[in-house]
C-alpha cells in the first residue's frame, strides 16, 4: 500500500505545481510550453516505473506528422518523454477529470468523430500546430489495441492530415511512423496473455489499470522511430496509410520478438 500512496502524493504535488506554469507558458507562447511536457512526462515515466528504450530519433525537419500505434494510456507519457508532440485525440478525453486538463495544457487537438461537419475546424487546428513547428501525433488505428498486434490504420485520419497540410500552406510535410511495444514487466516477458498488464483497451476500467501499473511498476517498452516519408499530398491516402501501417507493424513485431522481450 505504501507505493501507490507515495506515487499518488508525489504525482499530485508535482502536477499541481507545474499546471499553472504550463498554462502561463501556453498563453505567452513561450518555448517552455513544449519543454515542460517533455520533462513532466519523463518524470511520470520514472515515477510510475516505465523504462523506455528508443531506437532511432524523431526527425528534426518541420512540418512533422507522426503516426503511431496505440495500446495504453501510458503511450502518452512515453511518447512525450521523447518528443514535444501535440496529440490528436477523441473529444471525450477533454471531459476526463485531471487528464482532460493535462491534455488541454499540452494543446491537444480534440476530434468529435460523430460530427463530420466539424472536420474543417479540426484540420485548421492541426494546420496551425504544424505551421508553428509542433510535431503532431496521430494514433493511426483510431483506437487502443491489445498490444499484441497492430490494427488497420484508418485512412480517414490520413485524409484529415492531408487537408490540414494543404490548409497550412506547406508544399511538403514529413510523416514518420512510430512503433510502441510493451515487452516486459518485472523482468518477465509480456507474452500474448500477459500483455494486458501494460495494454489498456476495450472496456477496461482506467482507474483499476492505473492502480495495477502503479503497484507493480518496472514496465519495459521499446519505441522505434521509422524512416520519415516526404508527403506532398499527391500520394493516395489509402496507399500512404498501408505504408505507415506496414512500417509500424514490422517494427512492433521485431520489438516483441527481440532480445528485450526475451
Amino acid at each position: 500500500m505504501f507505493r501507490p500512496a507515495f506515487v499518488l502524493t508525489v504525482f499530485a504535488l508535482v502536477t499541481t505545481v507545474l499546471m499553472p506554469v504550463q498554462w502561463v507558458a501556453v498563453v505567452l507562447k513561450s518555448p517552455l510550453r513544449r519543454r515542460i511536457p517533455v520533462l513532466y512526462h519523463r518524470f511520470v515515466c520514472r515515477l510510475v516505473g516505465v523504462r523506455v528504450r528508443a531506437t532511432g530519433t524523431p526527425l528534426d525537419d518541420r512540418p512533422l506528422l507522426i503516426v503511431a500505434n496505440h495500446s495504453s494510456w501510458l503511450d502518452i507519457s512515453i511518447i512525450t518523454s521523447l518528443a514535444p508532440v501535440v496529440f490528436v485525440a477523441k473529444s471525450e478525453i477533454a471531459r476526463w477529470p485531471c487528464f482532460g486538463v493535462l491534455a488541454k495544457l499540452q494543446r491537444t487537438v480534440f476530434v468529435e468523430r460523430d460530427r463530420r461537419h466539424k472536420t474543417g475546424k479540426v484540420n485548421a487546428q492541426i494546420a496551425q500546430r504544424l505551421a508553428e513547428g509542433d510535431p503532431v501525433l496521430l494514433f493511426g488505428e483510431g483506437t487502443a489495441g491489445d498490444g499484441n498486434r497492430v490494427l488497420p490504420f484508418r485512412t480517414a485520419l490520413i485524409g484529415a492530415a492531408r487537408d490540414a497540410i494543404a490548409a497550412a500552406g506547406n508544399e511538403r510535410v514529413w510523416i514518420q511512423p512510430l512503433s510502441i511495444a510493451y515487452v516486459s514487466q518485472q523482468g518477465i516477458a509480456l507474452g500474448r496473455h500477459l500483455r494486458p498488464r501494460a495494454a489498456w483497451y476495450g472496456k477496461m476500467k482506467l482507474t483499476d489499470h492505473i492502480g495495477k501499473i502503479v503497484r507493480t511498476g518496472a514496465v519495459d517498452v521499446m519505441v522505434t522511430w521509422g524512416d520519415p516519408i516526404p508527403y506532398d499530398g499527391a500520394i493516395d491516402r489509402k496507399v500512404l496509410a498501408r505504408q505507415l501501417e506496414s512500417a509500424v507493424r514490422a517494427n512492433t513485431i521485431a520489438a516483441l520478438r527481440g532480445p528485450a522481450a526475451a
